[in-house]
């Protein structure tokens, strides 16, 4: 399964942004984009290197949310794996 992540631009040089999310820097090609009008601060969602579509902080963070929710479940299905082996 593939997930678009939300990050936010940071620094833009032509088709290329520097993007951050949750303290992970990554360098992110606009070509997609190219008909936006984006701006450091502007919040996107990357897919496979390639900002995708623009984002609002409420769409971001609603993102987030239910990726910490599929993380946690995650979490507490590998812990009720290992206390069934332990």
């Amino acid at each position: 399964m593939c997930l678009g992540v939300p990050m936010r631009i940071e620094e833009i040089n032509g088709y290329v942004a520097r993007c951050s999310a949750r303290g992970i820097e990554r360098t992110v090609s606009l070509f997609l984009m190219q008909h936006e009008n984006l701006q450091p601060g502007d919040l996107v969602m990357v897919h496979v290197g390639n900002a995708i579509q623009k984002m609002s902080e409420e769409e971001a963070r609603s993102a987030w949310d239910i990726y910490d929710e599929m993380l946690a479940a995650e979490d507490a299905i590998l812990d009720e794996i290992d206390s069934r082996h332990a």
